[in-house]
């Protein structure tokens, strides 16, 4: 049982330390610091910043193309030490998970899984400094993070929440609940699109974007996939319609979410042991759009940016206790 014990308590050590890391993530890259080391996964050629005279002479005769910044750097370095940490924790997931297997209450397959989708973010965040922020790795790498945080919540609300098996819950409204996991993500990858193509001050007037409902948008390039950061398809500049269309996508995204949630919300708090939770939910939905206009026309401060990031991953944590909740124990 000691197996067990530990377990537990990393499940929730790890969500925890997911959401920690998913939001120091936002603030790294928000705050330009995403190429604060050129290399991966040390940074100039070691394993912490260069901060002697020598070593940062040294590092820039090794680097020549890339200046070094050494706050910057500490802030890329922090965050992998703290994603470093929770690999870590994973691992040890594993191990305890399958030792154990008989006592947790969740498959040992899950968190192994996980620890192979923290490799992959892991590669995601070595071509996010080889590729020079290309906006599909680094979406890619904030939907991974977010997947993460996802069922490392999951694996802890299995063994620290409670589950409601009195409770009758409709195959409508037990679909409704699952959707909202997959309408989420959708949103931040539509989000982590706007963030990393530098398009969330594209039009900066709300409701209206340049004053009108429907601007001039250009769809192909908004959302052609394989580019380089600010090149259209074709290699040329990325244009203001562009831009405009990925913006104007995500706030009719924003939309459809806040309708979905709100609802899912409203539905909840008719049973009462769902009350408390769908108030949890419809407070962050709330906050979370609010948060996203004052960006708009604040002109996105960084700490109304990164509270953006931190509020969807706490929707992500909300929308999985929900769905954890409605699944039997095993």
């Amino acid at each position: 049982m000691i197996n067990y014990y530990h377990f537990r308590r990393l499940a929730m050590l790890g969500a925890i330390l997911a959401l920690c890391v998913v939001v120091l993530g936002a603030y790294v890259r928000l705050s330009d610091a995403g190429l604060g080391c050129p290399d991966w996964p040390g940074c100039y050629g070691a394993l912490t910043v260069p901060q002697s005279e020598i070593a940062i002479q040294k590092a820039q005769e090794i680097f020549p193309h890339s200046t070094v910044e050494t706050s910057k750097a500490w802030k890329e370095m922090a965050h992998r030490y703290l994603a470093g940490t929770l690999g870590l924790i994973v691992i040890a997931l594993v191990a305890f998970g399958w030792r154990s297997k008989q006592h947790v209450r969740v498959s040992p397959l899950l968190p192994t899984a996980l620890l192979l989708i923290i490799g992959f973010q892991a590669a995601l965040g070595m071509w996010t400094v080889t590729m020079l922020l290309k906006p599909v790795i680094v979406s890619a790498h904030l939907i991974g993070g977010m997947t993460t945080l996802a069922l490392l919540t999951w694996i802890a609300h299995r063994h620290w929440g409670s589950f409601n098996k009195s409770v009758a819950i409709t195959p409508a409204l037990k679909l409704w609940i699952r959707g909202a996991i997959l309408i989420l993500l959708a949103q931040i990858f539509l989000g982590g699109w706007t963030s990393t193509n530098y398009a969330a001050l594209a039009c900066t007037d709300f409701p209206t974007c340049h004053g009108v409902w429907v601007p001039t948008m250009d769809f192909k390039d908004a959302f052609h996939l394989v580019r380089e950061l600010g090149q259209s398809a074709n290699g040329g500049n990325l244009t203001l319609p562009a831009l405009t269309a990925i913006q104007w996508v995500h706030r009719i995204g924003a939309l459809i979410t806040f309708i979905y949630l709100g609802s899912l919300a409203l539905q909840l708090m008719k049973l009462p042991t769902f009350r408390k939770v769908a108030w949890l939910l419809l407070a962050g939905l709330t906050a979370q759009v609010s948060i996203g206009i004052a960006n708009l026309i604040l002109h996105l401060p960084l700490i109304l940016a990164v509270a953006h990031n931190l509020g969807a991953a706490l929707l992500v944590i909300i929308a999985i206790v929900i769905n954890s909740k409605i699944t039997e124990s095993n």
